[in-house]
């Protein structure tokens, strides 16, 4: 590591790849630090506190370690991200003032206070309850989204329903909760992706049955395939394409072909793509809709 001396890179080592300014100043001439620096041998990550290479999450919260003291607790999005189930990747840090710091909120750093929440080690750092996490999560979100982040929090196997309920019953009175509670519920591990728990959640508002979620059938080629939302009852499924539909020559026979098998066994599928989502609700729920009052005709 040209330009740092063997003092530094041992101290940076034991701190795990972080180090103040002070401490590297210790070491190097301001100039030696700033042209360090300039290369993107160290990396800035707040005022007075560096790393050694990439900025990771790891290391950001070790150097608030260093800045501290002591450990720093995670909550919200960055606890979520540590329990599998983040759904939104925001790019601030979320972590709760240690007893007797003065951290406060800096670009990329959210500081929180939350009395009473009950925490857990996930991998040495400590992190608000995965319940609690979902749930609080969940109560600053738009309602698809928030059903996104609990679906995902079963999903991962880190809590149960009841932990979910335990839980919003302990954040009762705070913002959100209501609706956080209307959809618990709903929530379903089955889901594989945020956006199939929107739709989901559109279906639902629209007055549609509730589907079953990764149906397995055999289709007319003998292929097992799963769909996404089904209605056995009337052969009739939903599937949510994630990229551009029919976006190419192969990618239309594929899909034709995978239609034309369906079809051989009598399924309909009704494509879904972002749009339809977020944009052409009352559009998706009526050709489902119309789908499935045919079958009943049939």
């Amino acid at each position: 590591m040209a330009g740092m001396n063997e003092e530094l890179i041992g101290l940076l080592h034991a701190q795990g790849g972080v180090a103040t300014s002070g401490q590297i100043l210790r070491h190097l001439t301001r100039r030696k630090f700033e042209a360090a620096a300039n290369t993107g041998l160290l990396q800035r990550l707040w005022q007075g506190l560096y790393c050694l290479g990439e900025p990771t999450v790891d290391a950001r919260l070790r150097a608030l370690d260093l800045s501290c003291g002591k450990p720093v607790a995670v909550c919200l999005a960055t606890a979520a991200a540590m329990f599998g189930f983040d759904t939104e990747n925001p790019g601030d840090l979320h972590v709760l003032n240690p007893p007797g710091c003065a951290l406060r909120d800096a670009d990329g750093l959210v500081v929180h206070r939350r009395d009473g929440a009950p925490l857990v080690v996930v991998n040495g750092r400590r992190a608000t309850s995965p319940a609690w996490t979902a749930v609080e999560v969940a109560r600053s979100l738009r309602r698809p989204r928030a059903l996104a982040t609990l679906d995902a929090a079963l999903r991962s196997g880190t809590c149960s329903r009841p932990d979910l309920w335990r839980a919003a019953i302990e954040q009762k009175g705070r913002r959100g909760i209501v609706a956080v509670r209307n959809l618990l519920p709903l929530a379903d591990a089955r889901a594989e992706s945020p956006m199939e728990s929107e739709a989901r959640l559109v279906m639902l508002d629209g007055g549609l049955p509730a589907p079953e979620l990764q149906y397995e059938i055999l289709d007319g080629n003998g292929d097992l395939r799963r769909l996404d939302f089904a209605w056995p009852e009337f052969g009739v499924a939903a599937e949510y394409d994630g990229v551009a539909w029919h976006s190419g020559a192969d990618a239309m026979f594929a899909d034709r072909r995978r239609q034309a098998a369906l079809m051989d066994v009598d399924w309909v599928v009704v494509p879904i793509v972002y749009e339809d989502v977020r944009f052409r609700t009352q559009e998706m729920v009526a050709r489902i809709s119309g789908q499935l009052r045919r079958a009943r005709a049939a």
